[in-house]
């Protein structure tokens, strides 16, 4: 079977440098908010190209953090796709504000910006811009709205580690750039973790008292914060892990290349090509087919796992029924919703699996 993912065949040198990662935290005797962090959370910040990064629990806090670090929270109106992990909306909740849901552009499945201007109110107070799947576009015309309209731009880098445009990476267009290191992600721990970074060195002060309970000095609490913070073993492990991800970025943009060059199937539709070569990274690659679930069972009766990013779009998850909205409504979500599917496209991957992948794709026929 040719996973979506596959951990196990990850170099033995990369495996071995995470295990002595590991043991020197061990050896330590530090693992809360220590040198493995503050590391990370540099090393981390110089990559996007920002000043800051504070180390969170995992990227649905980084968001919420995030917000909560801008100001943002109840009366508040925070504008964001339906198209898109549940947790961007879930942040958006806890920080008490309300978000507002804009329909996708249906080439790219990103946000539409036309959708993103209906949506605006005088209650308006940021976009959260999600690099679904991997790519940034159209980062100007997103940074001039926002300036234009006097809205925060915060962009939610979950699946965009060292996507970039002109040499400007994700993370560091907006207020804040709120990333993920879930496992599956392209730079991604051993559990859970995330990071916000930014140049606001106000921002960040306040950022990293709401993650350790709202504490600014040692038990002094001047708001109420939550306990969301990246330990030392994952910061250590990510340390590691980030000085293989340009090389399995390179890997994952080979693999894209060779799927677009290679998939010939007039039922398959392949995603709409970047801007640039650097401005996707290809966490996913995402096909859409109007017989999604008859191209799924094929490809898995020729060893190929799939996965659907996503289902059902946040308008039609139970708690989000009566969310805002565009008022011209949200098809192209539900559009999108209903065709796609993730094919694999991970640095693990051989040219021998790229190949069958495609034989098998263009071996569908829909019957």
């Amino acid at each position: 079977m040719i996973l979506m993912n596959d951990f196990r065949a990850e170099p033995a040198e990369l495996r071995s440098a995470m295990l002595g990662a590991v043991s020197r935290v061990f050896e330590s005797g530090w693992f809360v908010l220590g040198r493995e962090v503050e590391a990370f959370e540099k090393a981390w910040a110089a990559e996007c190209g920002v000043a800051f990064g504070v180390g969170v629990g995992n990227g649905m806090d980084a968001i919420e953090i995030a917000l909560r670090s801008l100001g943002i929270g109840p009366g508040d109106e925070v504008i964001t796709t339906a198209m898109t992990a549940f947790a961007t909306v879930l942040a958006i909740i806890r920080t008490g504000a309300t978000p507002v849901l804009a329909d996708i552009d249906q080439q790219t499945a990103l946000m539409s910006i036309e959708s993103a201007r209906r949506c605006i109110t005088p209650q308006t107070r940021a976009i959260v811009l999600v690099h679904l799947y991997g790519q940034i576009r159209k980062m100007d015309a997103w940074t001039e709205l926002c300036t234009a309209r006097g809205i925060l731009l915060v962009e939610d880098c979950a699946q965009a580690h060292l996507a970039s445009i002109n040499g400007k990476m994700a993370g560091s267009f907006g207020a804040v750039g709120a990333f993920s290191f879930y496992p599956t992600k392209n730079l991604g721990a051993a559990g859970d973790a995330g990071m916000l970074v930014s140049n606001g060195e106000t921002v960040v002060r306040r950022a990293a008292t709401l993650r350790n309970y709202g504490q600014s000095v040692r038990y002094h609490h001047p708001e109420l914060g939550v306990n969301s913070r990246l330990d030392e073993i994952q910061a250590a492990i990510l340390g590691e892990r980030l000085k293989w991800l340009s090389q399995f970025t390179v890997r994952r943009r080979k693999i894209a290349d060779a799927y677009f060059k290679g998939i010939d199937n007039p039922l398959i539709e392949c995603p709409a090509a970047p801007e640039s070569s650097q401005a996707h990274v290809y966490h996913l690659f995402v096909v859409n087919c109007a017989q999604r679930d008859k191209l799924q069972a094929h490809l898995q009766k020729h060893q190929v796992q799939t996965h659907i990013h996503y289902p059902i779009p946040i308008h039609r998850q139970e708690p989000c029924l009566k969310m805002a909205r565009d008022p011209l409504g949200l098809a192209n979500s539900e559009c999108h919703a209903a065709t796609c599917l993730s094919i694999p496209c991970h640095p693990q991957m051989s040219d021998v699996d790229v190949d069958t992948v495609i034989a098998a794709l263009n071996l569908f026929s829909g019957d």
